[in-house]
């Protein structure tokens, strides 16, 4: 009898003692597999970066795991127009033909050098535009060697283009009208797609160079398909069709007279009077015609507004 107790108390002391032998065994166990994991992770890393440095070494391996992986076609790339950056634009305002001089190292024709004027000349014209409509100076300075650079490509008065773009937006890099013009001329791209094809698309409507450029190239060509600087600004407003322009190319070119006596040194207010600022009923004037286009206009023929 004593036996029999005995010996069913020593199976319940080992059946006791089982539990904490089996939380032994499984702690050992847990400890066996993160020991794995991290030797694993180790392993893991240590080929990663020996891959990594042998991409680096060799571009040629890269490729061809990402051919591998890509199942050996070829990534399409989308086609995406970007405009040039603006420095580009101001280095070169006009597409070239390959193996071409650049502008600026070509010796300047008298006809170009009297579209460009001197410095002295330049400077009086952005000091004034810079103070009448109130843009940095070296915002101005840009706009207005831009306009002479373009003028001189395209032999067009460069105090013309400034009194288009300064009626047309204020010299305003930024502005849109609700028709769709846009830019310091307001060129409406989607109707002059083309003309912005050199300059990255109308995508660079707002670039100020390209819509310099652009603007400058409609302009002319509406001066001469019109036959006079007035026709020419006709059109250039959209009103071709119409009797009048309501005054649109009354103030171009009373902008543009102010221009003219400033780059001649002369001292003109910055705020125009309002009396100055309307246009009269009848032009004092015979208008413009194309010819006298090709060459600066004389402020004697713009003396009567």
């Amino acid at each position: 009898m004593n036996n029999q107790f005995n010996g069913l108390l020593l199976s319940a002391r080992q059946w006791a003692r089982q539990p904490a032998a089996w939380v032994s065994a499984q702690s050992i166990s847990a400890r066996g597999l993160l020991t794995a994991a991290q030797s694993m992770l180790s392993i893991f890393g240590i080929a990663a970066l020996v891959m990594a440095c042998a991409m680096v070494a060799r571009p040629d391996l890269a490729k061809r795991l990402v051919d591998t992986l890509h199942g050996d076609q070829p990534a399409v790339e989308a086609q995406v127009v970007v405009a040039p950056p603006l420095s580009e634009l101001m280095e070169a305002p006009a597409a070239r033909p390959a193996g071409t001089v650049a502008s600026a190292e070509v010796a300047m024709t008298p006809e170009e050098k009297a579209l460009m004027g001197t410095k002295k000349q330049q400077d009086a014209v952005t000091n004034w535009l810079s103070k009448r409509y109130r843009v940095a100076g070296d915002a101005t300075n840009m706009l207005v060697s831009t306009a002479y650079l373009t003028a001189r490509e395209i032999k067009l008065d460069p105090l013309l283009i400034l009194a288009v773009m300064a009626i047309e937006s204020g010299l305003n890099p930024f502005a849109e009208s609700p028709m769709g013009a846009q830019g310091l001329m307001q060129v409406m791209s989607k109707v002059h797609t083309d003309k912005f094809q050199d300059m990255g698309g109308v995508q660079a409507a707002l670039n100020p160079v390209a819509n310099i450029r652009v603007g400058s190239l409609i302009l002319k060509d509406y001066v001469s398909r019109g036959g006079s600087v007035e026709a020419g600004l006709k059109y250039y407003v959209g009103a071709a069709a119409f009797e009048t322009d309501d005054g649109y190319g009354f103030k171009v070119l009373a902008e543009y007279n102010r221009l003219k006596q400033v780059s001649a040194g002369k001292k003109v207010p910055y705020i125009t009077p309002p009396q100055m600022a309307a246009a009269p009923a009848k032009p004092k004037e015979a208008p413009t015609t194309v010819a006298q286009v090709e060459k600066p206009i004389s402020a004697d023929q713009l003396a009567g507004l």
